[in-house]
């Protein structure tokens, strides 16, 4: 989609928004507010529109049965995904064998029953919803501002400043959630995926959110899968969303975690089994006695990092642990419904897998002989056992110090995770210590962190010498401004409970190396701020001189006195839509402007297309389209075009950010493409392995969609991102041999061989690219692609939404013509 700003309209003037006006002072003066929760419904809450429609999928289920046959044994995974297809008959039974191989093979068309999205990139899902002319969303959706929060001084500065900063932003998405009856979570509410654990999140549910983490609903028993804007809005219209049927990774946990070992370690030890790619393709699927021995929250945990090895999703099956969870989150009552489906026999079990089920893969973990690990630095599957990691220090010669350590985050900000490191700090305090490293904790949500603030966490840890930032992403996102004095190209080390660490993520500085470990571990380690500390076997001095070693952290899973609902200016509207409410944006905006439809497919090959650049090595989202101060530019194109492919490396030459024109002139990336572009000139882009990795945002899809890009051509692609280019009509396409990736260069001329027939076919068939090289030779490249019928129809289109706005008026146009008929 090209994007303009409406030449027509006022200012952006949204006179309901009385919350994302958002009044900094009411909400610091009410900020400690805090009431134990109960396990029975919150007055404000439908807890009818967050109950799983159980009875309707236990019905499906019972259809896929009937298709596949009683006596196909089906994993957890299996049973939850099939009971959401539209059409169970068509999914399961085309392209597969007559049911006989569905994983890897068939394409699901599915109805998911809610969606979750950010405020970084549910300002591009909106847009493209509202070109939809809908006057609601099809199923339940929310809205979480925490992506645009800075983490800085503290929560009481970072907040308003951020709430101030960003106020057009907020007022946007409050305004366009209260006309399609959306739920929104105002800044400093909580981070989305804690606050959909806390709310939404349910055995048995499918959920679709705007973010690579959304995952971390699993530990609940959901399938939660993380997507581009552009498939959440399939699910806002009603429009089955497709999902090429995964393949099932069995994890079995066997034993019981004990002393400095915690949930991240299993997550962590498993990136580094998996390596970043190695759950592409499959949903991480957790069995055995061990789960039992888990928290919900860990399990969120766990989940939560399957990000990381490119699964689809993962996910926990209904444990006892969840039902303490529900009812202290308010949803006593889905805790009933969940348990009641958990006992019934196998063949109408949704929520526990089939005692004969069949996993593609099986890898068991003893937690009992699992030790803390620390993973990085650079990439989040570099994983090493806390025993080794002082050696690999000296071995790389990574910095012997730190300077900060940061915990909380989305995935490491439960009750359980903040009382063990409040235990830590407790001991350390009593012995007269104090961090050597700057100390930052981040709470998941308004609701943990008014618990923590009721039970004096939060003060053991301000006594302490720590910041405690805002109910937000922050650092984890690169949302940070660092007061340190560390400069930007200055090598140093920082300790995180994050989830991710790729190169210059969390504040911009490529030679910050982020290390990965559990909230317990970086706290300890933050006491030393020494890289090669190990607080299980070394020991501190003191002011009194005496030796001190840690003892093993202790914790709680649940607060004894309940959940504090903490400050009611946190809480979600409702979710009921406002007709005649208005949204607009003003067309001098720098933040917003509205959509303007790629074009379709051209009736031929693509000829002429020119290589703007080759890619060397890792290739992330944050590599093609950069977060940190760039969020602010997430609803306008235009404007956030400007950073594309900014982080890449130069095949040729290891320059960062610097193309060259067929003249030999330099220029960064964004200003080529846009060169080309105006001049008529399409392009492609050449990579190496996991082109795309990383996080969902789909702005890595539509930047080089609207500067001109055509083909991506790689090694192999991350589900998401691959996902994201087809549906803005950009062709993802791998090398059949990847050696022939050293055959093309930037500046080469390229044309499809075959596209159209494939695109034509819906999928059919084979791409080869002829590739002309600058001294007039050729050469062939053969390609492979993974486009389903529906996927070439969004590419013929533009876009997919191009296609829904097509399908759209047709149905208008036909509702018109019965009704003209009828009169």
């Amino acid at each position: 989609m090209r994007v303009q700003a409406l030449q027509a309209g006022r200012p952006f003037n949204i006179g309901v928004c009385q919350r994302a006006s958002i009044r900094p002072s009411k909400i610091l003066n009410r900020r400690h507010l805090a009431t134990a929760h109960s396990g029975l419904p919150h007055p404000h809450v439908d807890i009818a529109s967050r109950t799983p429609p159980y009875q309707k999928l236990v019905k499906k289920l019972h259809e896929v049965r009937k298709v596949l046959g009683h006596s196909r044994q089906l994993t957890l995974a299996e049973k939850i995904l099939y009971s959401h297809l539209d059409n169970p008959e068509e999914s399961l039974l085309t392209n597969t064998q007559n049911g006989a191989n569905i994983r890897g093979m068939a394409n699901l068309k599915l109805k998911p029953d809610r969606v979750a999205m950010q405020d970084a990139s549910a300002q591009m899902a909106l847009l493209q919803f509202m070109s939809c002319g809908l006057p609601s969303t099809a199923v339940p959706a929310s809205i979480h501002c925490d992506h645009m929060i800075v983490g800085e001084k503290g929560a009481d500065t970072d907040l308003p400043a951020s709430i101030t900063g960003n106020k057009e932003v907020f007022d946007f998405l409050e305004s366009a959630a209260k006309k399609y009856g959306i739920e929104f979570w105002p800044p400093g509410a909580g981070i989305i995926h804690q606050s959909v654990l806390e709310n939404y999140s349910a055995p048995g549910l499918m959920m679709l959110g705007t973010d690579s983490h959304t995952p971390n609903a699993g530990g609940l028993g959901a399938i939660a899968i993380g997507v581009g804007g552009a498939d959440a809005v399939d699910a806002l219209v009603d429009a089955p969303w497709e999902l090429k049927a995964p393949k099932i990774l069995g994890v079995e946990l066997v034993g019981e975690l004990s002393g400095w070992t915690s949930p991240k370690d299993v997550i962590m030890y498993l990136a580094g089994q998996l390596t970043v790619r190695g759950g592409t393709g499959y949903v991480i699927e957790y069995f055995g006695p061990g789960v039992e021995t888990l928290s919900c929250t860990g399990m969120a945990t766990i989940c939560n990092m399957g990000a990381e090895v490119g699964a689809t999703t993962s996910l926990f099956p209904f444990s006892a642990q969840h039902v303490p969870y529900l009812v202290a989150t308010h949803r006593e009552p889905i805790a009933k419904a969940a348990q009641a489906i958990a006992s019934a026999p196998s063949v109408q079990n949704l929520l526990r897998a089939d005692s004969e089920a069949q996993y593609d893969k099986v890898i068991t973990i003893d937690l009992s002989k699992l030790e803390p690990h620390i993973n990085g630095p650079m990439t989040p599957d570099l994983s090493t056992p806390l025993s080794k990691f002082a050696s690999v220090v000296e071995e790389n010669n990574w910095p012997r110090t730190f300077g900060a350590g940061l915990i909380g985050s989305c995935t490491n900000s439960s009750y359980q995770d903040m009382t063990r490191a409040e235990d830590l700090v407790k001991q350390a305090s009593a012995a007269g210590l104090s961090p050597k490293a700057d100390f930052f904790i981040t709470p998941g949500s308004e609701q943990i962190r008014a618990t923590l603030d009721r039970d004096d966490t939060l003060s053991t840890f301000s006594s302490a010498g720590g910041t405690v930032l805002a109910n937000a992403c922050g650092p984890c996102i690169g949302q940070w401004k660092r007061t340190d004095g560390v400069k930007k190209g200055e090598s140093n080390a920082i300790f995180t409970s994050y989830n991710r660490n790729f190169r210059g993520r969390n504040d911009g500085n490529p030679l910050t190396m982020n290390f990965l470990a559990s909230p317990e571990l970086v706290t300890a380690m933050s006491y030393a701020g020494s890289t090669t500390f190990n607080p299980i076997t070394d020991t501190l001095p003191t002011p009194s001189g005496t030796p001190f070693r840690f003892s093993p952290p202790k914790g709680s899973d649940l607060p004894a006195a309940g959940f504090a609902e903490g400050n009611p200016e946190f809480f979600a509207t409702p979710g009921v839509p406002t007709p005649s409410e208005e949204v607009k944006v003003d067309p001098s905006s720098t933040r917003l402007a509205l959509l303007d439809p790629f074009p379709p497919f051209p009736n031929s090959e693509l000829a002429g297309l020119r290589v703007l650049y080759k890619v060397k090595g890792q290739c992330t989202t944050d590599t093609i389209s950069a977060a940190g101060p760039w969020l602010k530019y997430k609803g306008h194109l235009p404007n956030i075009s400007e950073n594309t492919l900014i982080g890449a490396i130069n095949a040729a030459t290891d320059e960062v950010n610097t193309a060259y024109d067929v003249d030999g002139t330099t220029s960064g990336i964004p200003d080529l493409a846009k060169r080309w572009r105006d001049a008529g000139i399409e392009w492609l882009v050449v990579a190496e392995h996991n082109y795309g990795e990383g996080s969902a945002r789909e702005h890595a899809a539509l930047q080089p969609r609207y500067l001109g890009g055509r083909v991506i051509l790689a090694k192999s692609f991350a589900r998401i991102h691959e996902t994201n280019l087809k549906k803005q009509g950009v062709v993802p396409l791998t090398f059949v041999n990847e050696t022939d990736y050293d055959l093309i260069d930037a500046c080469d001329d390229v044309s499809t061989v075959g596209l159209l027939d494939v695109l034509k076919s819906g999928g059919k068939g084979s791409v080869g690219l002829l590739v002309k090289k600058k001294d007039g030779s050729e050469v062939r490249v053969q390609t492979k692609h993974t486009m389903s019928g529906d996927q070439c129809g969004f590419i013929i289109a533009g876009s997919a939404l191009n296609l829904l706005a097509m399908k759209g008026k047709e149905g208008r146009e036909e509702v018109t013509r019965e009704n003209e008929l009828t009169d």
